[in-house]
Formats: structure tokens, C-alpha cells, sequence
């Protein structure tokens, strides 16, 4: 990678670690991003309202292949920054854990590689590819509002792949680490509601308590997570439980409990969804409540294609890089899912240290060390030698 596009795109990395910005609040991110590609590169930028794209069309003679895509996201997590960092947080109660600033700093570097319009005349890219090359820079991926929607750019603009690259934590520095099929669980936040009738304190059998329903139901979305009728991992995590009020004068009448629903895969996720549903609707009849339930955050499979990913590894290799097999599906889940229904495609990690920092936690941020080595995967990946 040019030696002046990676100082460039490092220090475009710390801006965005400086000014997060949570899911669907993402403006000044973008203002950023794009400000950057239309300064820096030749690359047409196309604003699509809460996230945009950059549009490359080949050069010379096109190859039979249809375009290529690739997708950085860019929203931060909702945590305080805590680290003493040179580029700090400066948006209270925001901060780029989860190295999503990395990401969009890569995507960056591409377009710098592609069409950066730096370069000297006798100069020239180490990328130069023989189909057009779309850049989407994505929204939202923490809550799982932005996949769906930028996916629709794949049929809008025939794009025949699709590629993302996530850091991970755990694997050796700069290992590229893969997986054909489902490399990413499918996720959805639920919440149940019950709600019966107030009472006073003294006398609650004039009442209808859903405490002991909503306990029961905490028990059974474990029990049946752990039931062996699933093709795959599945899990139910609950993260809230909440009842009544400290108003002592009165019995709790109304409470929810909310939880985390995961899975290899999407069937099974819809079967334990469907058997708390029902063991909740048989505990709110018994008791006589009021049931109402909501999802959110839901996150589909990621799937990838062998032969995207048969790709990933030679490029890998064509790098010197190694290469790390994974047996089963990270638990975690990511939107890049929804563009791989689009097309094929594959979602890819490269290692930031065994040691090193896990995402999600005070101490994490983005291996600027990895920076050239995802540009230059995503590069060759440009190329019809791959």
C-alpha cells in the first residue's frame, strides 16, 4: 500500500474514533467519510440519506464479471471512552469499540489504491481492476437497521459480489480467519410484556400479580435454549427482568422481561422464538394477563459463499498471510447477512492478537497495524487473478 494513503487513512481512523456517533445518529460520520473520498480520490460519492456509496467504473476492457462490492460500516457503541488516547472520544456516552472506525478508515484506503488522485504521473495503483467497484459505507450495523437497507444496492446495481472484513480479537496478528456457510449467528432482541390488574398491597388476591409468571418464563426460555431438538447452537440470554414499582402500598401489576434469542441458524432462532412465545401465551391465560411482546434488533445468518471465500484464502495466501479455519459460527451477529441473500459474497476477520483487547470493552481499539493488510486483501480480491 502507498506509504502517504496509509498515513492518510490512519489518521483518518483516529477523527472517527474522536467523534463517535451512536446508530441512526451517524451525520457528522458521514460528512467525514465522504469529505475524505471526495478530496482524496476520483471516485464518484452518491449519498443515499443516512449512508452512501462510492462508484468506480472500470478502466480498459471489462471482465465477463458483473461489479464487486464491499461494505465498511461506521456507527459507534453506546459506552464512555476511558482509554488516554492522543484522539479521544469527544461525544459523551459514545465511543468506537467495536472498531468500526477501522473499518470505514479501510474502505477509505481502497478508493485511495483505486482512484486516489495523488499519484504521479508514471505512478501508478497496484489495483486496477477489470469491473466496476462499488464502496458502501453502511449505517446502524450495531442494532441491525442498516444491512437491509443498503443490501438493496445489489440488485439496483447488478453487483455479482459481495465482501466484509470484521477485527477480531483472540487470533494471531494479521491472520485471516474464515469459514464457508454460517459464519455468524442469527440474533433478535425479544421482550414480553404482561400486564393484569393493580391492587392494594394488604390485599393482592384482588389483584393480578405477573411476577411469578414472568419468573417461571425466565426459567423456561433457558430450558428450552438447552432442549437437543436444534440443528445448531441455540441460546436465550435474558438481559432485563423488570416488575411492578417501589410503591409499597401497591402489588406489581404489570412487568416485562426482555432477552437476546441466538442461533446457528435463522429456522432454529424462529423454533425457540416460537416455544417461549407459546409457554408465555399458556402462562398469561392461567393467570389471566394481558400478553404483548416486541422484537428488536434482529440480525439474519451470515452466510458465506465457498467460493468467496475460496477467494479470501488465495488472496490471503498471495499475501503470506495465515489462515485460520473456524469450526463453528462466531456467536456474535452482524447485518452483512442481509446482503449475502443479495448475492455471494463473504464476511471475513483478521486478527488483531491473541491478547489483544476484546471488542465490546473499555479497553479496546482499533489495531491500526491491520490497516494495510485489509486494504490490500480487499485489493486483491479486485483483481480476476483471485
Amino acid at each position: 500500500m502507498n506509504e502517504r494513503h496509509l498515513t492518510l487513512i490512519t489518521e483518518l481512523r483516529h477523527q472517527l474514533h474522536a467523534h463517535p456517533e451512536l446508530s441512526l445518529q451517524e451525520s457528522e460520520t458521514r460528512r467525514i467519510l465522504m469529505d475524505f473520498l471526495r478530496q482524496h480520490t476520483s471516485m464518484e460519492v452518491v449519498e443515499r440519506g443516512k449512508w452512501f456509496y462510492a462508484y468506480l467504473g472500470c478502466a480498459g476492457n471489462a471482465s465477463e464479471c458483473g461489479p464487486i462490492a464491499f461494505r465498511a460500516d461506521f456507527d459507534a457503541l453506546p459506552m464512555e471512552e476511558s482509554m488516554d488516547l492522543p484522539y479521544t472520544s469527544q461525544n459523551q456516552g459514545a465511543a468506537h469499540k467495536c472498531g468500526h472506525d477501522g473499518h470505514s478508515a479501510v474502505l477509505a484506503g481502497l478508493a485511495l489504491e483505486l482512484a486516489g488522485n495523488d499519484w504521479d504521473e508514471e505512478e501508478k495503483s497496484g489495483f486496477c481492476p477489470k469491473r466496476d467497484v462499488y464502496l458502501i459505507f453502511q449505517h446502524a450495523e450495531e442494532i441491525g437497521a442498516g444491512g437491509e437497507e443498503c443490501a438493496q444496492l445489489i440488485a439496483e446495481k447488478g453487483i455479482s459480489e459481495v465482501y466484509a472484513f470484521h477485527n477480531w480479537s483472540g487470533f494471531p496478528e494479521q491472520s485471516v480467519i474464515l469459514r464457508s456457510g454460517t459464519i455468524h449467528c442469527a440474533s433478535k432482541g425479544l421482550t414480553i410484556r404482561m400486564e393484569g390488574l393493580p391492587a392494594h398491597a394488604s390485599e393482592p388476591e384482588n389483584g393480578r400479580n405477573p411476577a411469578a409468571a414472568l419468573a417461571k418464563l425466565v426459567l423456561a426460555a433457558g430450558a428450552e435454549a438447552e432442549k437437543r431438538r436444534y440443528a445448531g447452537l441455540v441460546m436465550a440470554t435474558i438481559v432485563n427482568v423488570s416488575v411492578g414499582s417501589k410503591d409499597f402500598g401497591i402489588a406489581a401489576y404489570r412487568g416485562e422481561v426482555s432477552m437476546t434469542l441466538r442461533a446457528h441458524y435463522e429456522r432454529d432462532l424462529m423454533r425457540l422464538e416460537n416455544g417461549i412465545l407459546e409457554y408465555a401465551e399458556q402462562l398469561a391465560e392461567e393467570e389471566g394477563l394481558e400478553l404483548f411482546f416486541e422484537e428488536s434488533d434482529v440480525f439474519p445468518e451470515t452466510v458465506n459463499t465457498p467460493g468467496a471465500v475460496e477467494k479470501v484464502r488465495k488472496a490471503a495466501e498471495l499475501q503470506g498471510l495465515s489462515v485460520v479455519e473456524l469450526d463453528e459460527p462466531i456467536r456474535s451477529s452482524e447485518d452483512f447477512g442481509y446482503f449475502l441473500k443479495q448475492c455471494p459474497g463473504a464476511m471475513f476477520f483478521i486478527g488483531n492478537g491473541e491478547e489483544y483487547p476484546r471488542l465490546h470493552t473499555s479497553e479496546f481499539d482499533f489495531n491500526d497495524r491491520i490497516l494495510e493488510t485489509a486494504v490490500d486483501l480487499f485489493g486483491k480480491l479486485c483483481m480476476d487473478d483471485v
